[in-house]
């Protein structure tokens, strides 16, 4: 590499240090899950998406203006309702998940005032589930009170989960240093809750929606 190259792979290093900034914030927000899976010969058997709660710490690295890589840390409820229409049973499940996208970040419009989206991916892990509601015992036809919580089974359940994400939002920067964001965003699962240990395949995944409000300090 000779100096005209040289130089020029460090100005554009400037250029890039000169424009980057590091921000850490803080998000809240509710969760829409969806629960998806094959109900099989069960024709009355009913899954509803159930409403939950978000919230997690951000960090990002802005490269420049419009672009920039974030990664957040945050616990959220995947949830899901269970029911039968021949049979009073209703069971609602909450399950918490540990959860760390990362994301490419892309902002546009002024300095105050932008809007963004965040394209990426995401690990996590299923942390607990719970559940209660009313079950239905069928020797002496009488439904009952349920409450408890869900044992993992190493054979049956997959607690790791990973798939993509992607969100769009608007920021407003209120002071030199600190940012208000409010961003719709959306998790769709590729890895099945439930491991394939029977012979008939039952493949369950979850699709969540989250809208989240944000607060972000501004190196």
């Amino acid at each position: 590499m000779n100096k005209k190259s040289l130089t020029l792979v460090a100005f554009l290093m400037l250029t890039i240090v000169a424009h980057a900034q590091w921000r850490v914030g803080a998000t809240f927000g509710t969760t829409s899950n969806h629960y998806r899976m094959d109900r099989q010969y069960m024709s009355d058997y009913k899954i509803n998406d159930r409403w939950g709660i978000t919230c997690g710490i951000t960090g990002q690295y802005d490269f420049n203006s419009w672009l920039g890589i974030r990664a957040d840390l945050n616990w959220t409820q995947k949830n899901h309702r269970k029911s039968r229409d021949r049979a009073p049973m209703d069971y609602k499940y909450t399950n918490n998940y540990l959860q760390l996208p990362v994301m490419a970040s892309f902002s546009f419009g002024g300095q105050k005032l932008r809007g963004f989206c965040n394209l990426g991916v995401y690990g996590g892990y299923w942390l607990t589930s719970n559940y209660d509601g009313v079950d239905y015992n069928t020797l002496n036809s009488t439904s009952y009170q349920v409450k408890g919580h869900v044992d993992f089974n190493d054979d049956r359940d997959q607690r790791w989960d990973c798939g993509l994400v992607g969100g769009i939002g608007m920021e407003y920067r209120f002071a030199r240093h600190w940012g208000a964001q409010v961003e719709v965003r959306y998790y769709y699962s590729t890895t099945s809750v439930q491991k394939q240990y029977m012979s008939v395949k039952d493949y369950r995944y979850n699709s969540t929606l989250a809208l989240q409000t944000g607060i972000s300090y501004f190196f």
